[in-house]
């Protein structure tokens, strides 16, 4: 975890250097604050006013970036029971126009689609989700031009994505790589 144990930090936006408390779950890895800035200097001029999805939310980390960076709203998605707690605790500590849905994403995807204009995908390791969200993700879920973060160690294929979407960045650090991709306009 980025910080104290126990907490994550807001890198940028109305929030920066703010700490929030987190759990101590296994499995949850929060984003590093060294990759988010990256991130977020990607996303900057697509994030004011931008409709985010946060799947495997965790710490929430990434969609709390986003909303503090100028997103219109946000859900978040996290199966631990605890986690989600934490995240609605934390939410309502910032004043944060955002939904905490409490349970599985891939569930959460079965449902009818809404279009979302910045998804982030970063689910446990262990279960090696990334391809299988990404083509859930594809049904309807991703605006025209929208876009889609996913987290994935290093060592593991590029999930298959439609053909309308471009790989626009991607880098690694440490065994974590990180691919940002854009949907096309017909998706």
């Amino acid at each position: 975890m980025s910080g104290r144990a126990g907490r994550i930090r807001i890198i940028g936006g109305q929030w920066a250097r703010r700490q929030l408390p987190v759990i101590d779950a296994p499995g949850l890895r929060p984003t590093a604050d060294r990759m988010r800035e990256t991130l977020f200097n990607w996303l900057q001029f697509e994030l004011p006013g931008a409709r985010v999805l946060d799947l495997f939310a965790g710490t929430g980390a990434l969609g709390l970036e986003a909303l503090s960076r100028g997103a219109g709203e946000a859900v978040f998605v996290e199966r631990n029971p605890k986690a989600a707690r934490q995240l609605k605790t934390n939410l309502k500590m910032l004043g944060a126009a955002a939904r905490v849905v409490q349970g599985d994403a891939l569930r959460y995807l079965d449902g009818a689609p809404e279009a979302f204009d910045v998804v982030f995908v970063d689910p446990p390791f262990a279960e090696a989700l990334q391809e299988r969200v990404v083509q859930r993700l594809a049904q309807g879920w991703v605006a025209p031009g929208g876009w889609v973060y996913v987290e994935q160690p290093k060592k593991q294929p590029s999930p298959e994505v439609p053909e309308s979407w471009r790989l626009h960045r991607e880098k690694t650090a440490g065994e974590v790589r990180y691919l940002l991709y854009q949907a096309g306009e017909d998706a």
